[in-house]
């Protein structure tokens, strides 16, 4: 059997976060109801005309700068003259020969996990296209589809990246790296399951020792990392079959069909020139100056990619922690802010990846707002280290936290959770205990250790639960030992 050699190309769709439209003051809301956030402008009737949103511009550059491209200090918008039902002008605002953005790359980890840079063919910026609402499921199983064009002309850059990519698994780690720097570069809310970062796969493939590469096959309609990944398997597999039997590879474009994990062909895929593309008439070029290019400049957070290696050399958190806490920009900010307010690395991390990330997913909130002050949650923190709650009242003062906003001082002081550390009163306790309870302690001085803990339980429910537990299992200890 031939081995064939696998040829990766990614193009991805991410709007921009403006409150209004790239040629109107329009609002980019989602959800709304359809046909509602329209203007003449956006549908394109006649006689009207476009005018630039800035901060589209100012968010692509952005953009372009996070993904380390040069940002062209000339560029200007054509029209791409096709006809589809979600496209009310019959022609989208584009750019084509000149972006706004060029020659950019990130790095990913490759199969064995080390760097491999995959290069940013160009970035352009553009308006988005309507959307088409089906009657059934998807559009082959629809009686009838229905254009809603609240999304015409939401601005979206398109991200284009070189043929660097050989497989599903590089793919997908590509993907997962972009999505984390436009978040963090806050270019984008990149909601896949929104539509606001979407992607296009080209696969082709060449058998072993061929120099030029094969008929190159467009998978639309991926809307997860997952069917992203799945389609990229399945269609490999099916190429190699067409190839294996002596058939050609036809070049068009192929839609994903998540229920039945198979792509079907959707058209012939079109070549620049049926597009028809020429300057847009209505807009002048853009010109970008230094000043505020360093304007924007200076306004870049710090890169994913950076920040995980921070949290690992300088903090000193594990790879799998930074790295569970940087995939998570809301939590990597209250991470650094609590971290900046006192608290301890380790314990931080635990907390934010273990009861805060429970207590978020269980009531379905956005990470964007996590509902417990950073301080207050350091103060919580700080009670636990020095002793004067036990873990159990800190669950529950946490989650207090989290669903009335009080302050952690009030919430510990209204529960009585202020933990028992007086040896004294504790000594007394574990003598009452060893007392009400001979034959455990006859066992732990037989030498069955793990009768203590039955032991250290009592005390523990005999203080309800206030008792400082390290401090009692030691107490235990010395009063067994005499």
């Amino acid at each position: 059997m031939t081995r064939y050699l696998t040829t990766i190309g990614l193009e991805f769709h991410a709007e921009l976060k403006t409150k209004t439209k790239i040629f109107c003051s329009c609002p980019t809301d989602f959800a709304g109801e359809p046909n509602t956030q329209v203007c003449p402008v956006c549908l394109g009737l006649p006689g009207v005309l476009p005018v630039l949103n800035q901060e589209a511009v100012r968010l692509a550059v952005k953009a372009g700068l996070a993904l380390n491209c040069e940002i062209s200090r000339y560029s200007k918008f054509d029209r791409k003259n096709y006809f589809y039902p979600d496209l009310p002008k019959g022609y989208q605002v584009t750019q084509y020969p000149l972006p706004i953005c060029r020659n950019g790359h990130i790095e990913i980890p490759d199969a064995e996990g080390l760097p491999k840079t995959v290069r940013i063919n160009r970035i352009h910026l553009e308006e988005d296209a309507g959307k088409l609402v089906h009657s059934g499921d998807h559009i082959g199983g629809s009686a009838y589809s229905l254009p809603d064009y609240n999304r015409a002309a939401v601005p979206l850059i398109e991200i284009v990246t070189e043929p660097d990519l050989t497989s599903a698994e590089e793919a997908r780690a590509f993907a997962e790296t972009l999505k984390l720097t436009l978040e963090y570069a806050g270019v984008s809310d990149v909601k896949m399951e929104q539509g606001s970062l979407r992607c296009d796969v080209n696969i082709s493939l060449r058998p072993e020792g061929a120099e030029s590469l094969g008929v190159k096959v467009e998978v639309k309609n991926l809307n997860s990392f997952r069917s992203m990944q799945r389609a990229i398997e399945y269609e490999i597999g099916r190429q190699e079959l067409l190839l294996e039997d002596g058939l050609t590879v036809v070049q068009e474009t192929r839609l994903w069909d998540e229920a039945s994990g198979q792509t079907r062909s959707m058209r012939s895929k079109e070549n620049a020139h049926d597009y028809r593309y020429f300057p847009e008439p209505d807009l002048v070029p853009i010109e970008i100056g230094g000043e505020w290019l360093a304007e924007i400049q200076a306004t870049l957070a710090e890169r994913p990619q950076s920040r995980l290696a921070r949290l690992q050399e300088q903090v000193g958190l594990s790879g799998y922690d930074a790295g569970q806490i940087v995939a998570n920009p809301p939590l990597a900010h209250f991470f650094d802010v609590a971290i900046a307010l006192g608290a301890e690395a380790k314990a931080t991390a635990n907390w934010l990846l273990g009861d805060i990330t429970r207590l978020m997913n269980s009531s379905g909130r956005d990470y964007a707002a996590v509902p417990v002050a950073v301080a207050e949650f350091v103060h919580l923190l700080q009670e636990l280290g020095s002793g004067a709650i036990n873990k159990n009242s800190a669950v529950v003062v946490l989650e207090e936290l989290f669903d009335s906003g009080k302050s952690a001082a009030a919430i510990i002081a209204a529960h009585s959770f202020e933990q028992i550390s007086d040896s004294s009163l504790l000594t007394a306790a574990v003598a009452d205990v060893i007392a009400a309870n001979p034959q455990p302690a006859a066992d732990y001085r037989a030498g069955k250790k793990q009768a203590a803990g039955f032991l250290v339980g009592q005390v523990m429910k005999q203080t309800k639960g206030q008792a400082n537990p390290g401090l009692v299992r030691e107490l235990l200890e010395q009063a067994l030992a005499e």
